[in-house]
């Protein structure tokens, strides 16, 4: 085996610029897998905290009450339609019990109890709808990082206070710490503080979207006991599925998946991935070519020597094993060095917590070095394999004699 070695590296080293080309090649290979990695990685992250990332992975929402109405009689029968009374408030009751069971589950990382319904915002004579979600002081960044988009005073909200978004505050023309009056459709009224103005840069929520405190909401929705909704966070998104299922084994209520809603982002992230591992596959067949090529001519070129080492009994295997150690070690050296200069090269590049818009969404850490390197070595080994078998079966009359 070390002496198989030692041949392969001194067949490397008798030709430097061949070598030194070869390594190169392998080189840029393991560079654009590790720059598509990156890329692709980043690209996907970017598009979920912009999308998914801020939006609940599983929620249990109470059904809408819709009492029934009786219509005129026809024909002896009662009919009944069902209409929508915005006077009571759809809610989960009970839940308390439940909160402990789903925080422990596998994955979760949050859990947010809220009260929701709508409501309009008057400053003077200047109105304006909007969606009011009660949540727990504590848990206000629970699900949307509104601490990361605060634009001006705090995310702490007590009693008496709301947090609106930039949108809103510049249409209605008011700033921190005014009072506003907000009026739910329950009839109920407030007067609120704005203790905070936040951007999310979505155009919904900054200007229809209004935060005030699970105690404030109560008292507005007329809603002493029980909630509208719990909101989960999961560390892995994609795994919504399996724990909503698992939600509802465990508790018995409603549980619903993000993807339920949102099957086309889905299938878009899953489209990128699979272009992201064509075009590194494609990066791999581009090394196993060029391996392959130069180990071929290597072992044309070294005819005479094969077959000296042939006539004094070396066996085809160990003729194998000194092509095949050519060319792992030129995968290992390619690969290290196209691993190390990619990680020098993306290292230019903004991490994925200061990404600012019109910048390549690209994550250093999904470089996938390792991943590219072992590859790499594998690919250039199996590369070896076809010219390595071709010298064994060099006559060594027939080589010497040329």
């Amino acid at each position: 085996m070390l002496y198989a070695f030692k041949i392969a590296a001194r067949y490397l080293t008798a030709s430097k610029a061949q070598t030194s080309l070869l390594i190169f090649g392998v080189a840029v290979g393991v560079f654009i897998f590790i720059f598509m990695s990156a890329l692709i990685g980043g690209l996907a992250e970017f598009i979920l905290s912009r999308t998914a990332g801020d939006l609940s992975h599983v929620t249990i929402e109470a059904e809408a009450i819709e009492p029934p109405l009786l219509l005129e009689e026809t024909s002896g029968v009662v009919l009944l339609a069902r209409e929508k009374d915005t006077s009571r408030q759809a809610r989960l009751t009970n839940t308390d019990a439940f909160l402990p069971v789903i925080g422990q589950l596998p994955g979760v990382t949050a859990v947010s109890q809220q009260i929701t319904g709508g409501g309009v915002l008057r400053r003077g004579a200047q109105t304006m709808q909007v969606s009011v979600i009660g949540v727990e002081p504590e848990n206000v960044s629970a699900i949307i990082n509104l601490k990361r988009y605060l634009v001006e005073g705090t995310v702490a909200l007590g009693s008496g206070k709301i947090l609106v978004g930039k949108k809103l505050a510049e249409e209605l023309g008011f700033r921190l710490g005014q009072t506003l009056r907000l009026q739910a459709d329950t009839g109920i009224d407030q007067s609120l503080v704005v203790s905070g103005i936040y951007e999310t840069g979505s155009g919904g929520p900054d200007r229809r979207q209004a935060f005030v405190s699970l105690t404030t909401a109560r008292t507005l929705f007329a809603m002493p006991q029980g909630i509208s909704r719990i909101e989960i966070k999961l560390t892995n998104l994609y795994d919504a599925d399996g724990t909503a299922a698992r939600i509802e084994a465990a508790t018995g209520l409603p549980a619903k998946s993000w993807t339920e809603d949102a099957a086309q982002l889905l299938d878009a992230l899953k489209a990128q991935a699979q272009t992201g591992l064509m075009l590194k596959s494609f990066a791999l067949v581009t090394i196993i070519i060029g391996v392959a090529s130069a180990l071929l001519l290597s072992t044309y070129r070294r005819r005479p020597e094969i077959g000296i080492m042939r006539a004094m009994g070396a066996p085809r295997g160990f003729v194998v094993l000194v092509f095949v150690m050519q060319g792992a070690l030129i995968g290992l050296f390619g690969g290290l060095l196209g691993a190390g200069s990619g990680y020098a090269v993306l290292l230019a590049f903004p991490s994925r917590e200061e990404f600012q818009p019109g910048n390549l969404p690209i994550d250093i850490a999904q470089g996938a070095y390792g991943v590219a390197i072992l590859l790499t070595v594998i690919s250039a080994t199996l590369a070896s394999i076809l010219p390595a078998r071709a010298a064994s079966r060099v006559d060594p009359v027939t080589a010497i004699g040329q």
